[in-house]
């Protein structure tokens, strides 16, 4: 068996001719190779040793046939969202899932009708908008309301869209403008969900990857038991294991819970993988310091751009409370959004995402991945503060 010692995150990794989609499918994505990629929301981090190394060992044993979930399992994902975030789920509520973007769909599919409208607030990770509008459902787009001290939810809006919709999409905490949602605004989107009679669907896929001193809350501790409530759960994001594909689902109600499984089971969707069980498993079980030194290293990171920003305030952004994401404000370029593209593509070899694929709202903007390594990052800013000399 090999050693499996932590990694500094200051080691760059070569994921270049891996089949890495970040990497290999940058001239696809933007018409040449040559772009520092920072787009997939994964990061340029080796996963927790932890996770490699069960990893290596369930690889030792020379079958992989069909599985299922061990108790212990159940038992790790509990004990991580009890001792982090301070939620007692229930078991029996816990439904295994292949990925929190299939979950989002099966929960459009499953729990409403097409035709009827689903109410998401924008701009937003882009899979929320393509699991109503590729359903047949409506999509009722809320844009966030955007303040000096950074976003906040519409709820004038929300309350008056509402009437209209089944179902409210909610990414907590926000991908892409970095948002930890306080308790004052989950507790009013209850109040709102419950007097419209909507199911809510919260993605807290990114809840791991706060920013010391912010706090996630997941909706579910503060729902009433009334409340239709599914709540998507992943270590994906949090210990940079997004192609296993293994996610979870908290289902607050029984009848909303049948309706999924039977989705799932109409799809023959199996995602019992043998390496993903065990990757989920350990991360959980051990992975409480590896998280605790990305949290400080993304933190660092994330004072590089503040300080980018006080350079260059061209470019705006209201510092994330989580993720890895930046949502970078290029208004003031007065540019259109396929030439605010080429600017980045053509100008200072980046490739971000783009805002307008985030929905209303993200028309100007650019998303940065900053989870990659110190230099790179370095290296990132200082193409773009020379390609905005022109301006």
């Amino acid at each position: 068996m090999p050693k499996f010692a932590e990694i500094s995150f200051d080691t760059v990794i070569d994921r270049n001719h891996t089949d890495c989609e970040k990497f290999d499918q940058r001239e696809q994505r933007f018409g040449r190779a040559d772009v520092m990629p920072l787009w997939v929301a994964d990061m340029d981090f080796a996963a927790p040793a932890c996770v490699r190394k069960a990893l290596a060992q369930r690889l030792e044993h020379p079958v992989f046939g069909y599985t299922f979930p061990a108790d212990t399992l159940y038992e790790q994902l509990c004990g991580w969202f009890a001792r982090r975030h301070q939620w007692a789920l229930d078991p029996a509520q816990v439904m295994l899932a292949p990925g929190v973007v299939p979950s989002l769909f099966a929960c459009v599919q499953a729990l409403t009708q097409p035709g009827e409208g689903v109410l998401v607030p924008t701009p937003v990770y882009p899979p929320f908008l393509g699991a109503v509008q590729q359903t047949g459902r409506e999509l009722i787009q809320s844009p966030l309301r955007e303040t000096e001290r950074g976003y906040t939810l519409d709820f004038e809006h929300l309350e008056r869209e509402a009437a209209n919709a089944r179902m409210l999409l909610l990414c907590s905490p926000h991908n892409p403008v970095g948002r930890v949602w306080r308790a004052d605004e989950l507790k009013a989107l209850i109040d709102l969900a419950l007097r419209h009679r909507l199911v809510v669907v919260s993605d807290d896929i990114h809840c791991d990857l706060t920013y010391l001193g912010e706090k996630h809350l997941p909706l579910a501790t503060l729902a009433p038991p009334e409340l239709r409530l599914i709540t998507a759960l992943s270590p994906s994001k949090t210990f940079n294991i997004p192609a296993l594909n293994l996610s979870a689902l908290v289902v607050a109600h029984r009848g909303d819970s049948n309706a999924i499984q039977k989705y799932f089971q109409r799809q023959r969707v199996n995602p019992y993988n043998p390496f993903a069980l065990v990757a989920f498993e350990a991360a959980y079980r051990e992975g409480d310091a590896w998280l605790e030194a990305l949290r400080a290293y993304l933190g660092a990171n994330r004072q590089l751009v503040a300080e980018f920003q006080q350079v260059h305030p061209i470019l705006r952004c209201h510092l994330p409370q989580a993720s890895c994401l930046i949502w970078l404000d290029c208004r003031a370029l007065s540019l259109s959004d396929p030439d605010l593209s080429a600017f980045f593509i053509e100008k200072a070899r980046l490739g971000l995402n783009e805002g307008i694929s985030f929905g209303m709202g993200g028309e100007g903007f650019m998303r940065l991945n900053i989870g990659t390594q110190k230099r790179v990052l370095e290296l990132a800013l200082a193409q773009l503060a020379a390609s905005l000399k022109e301006f």
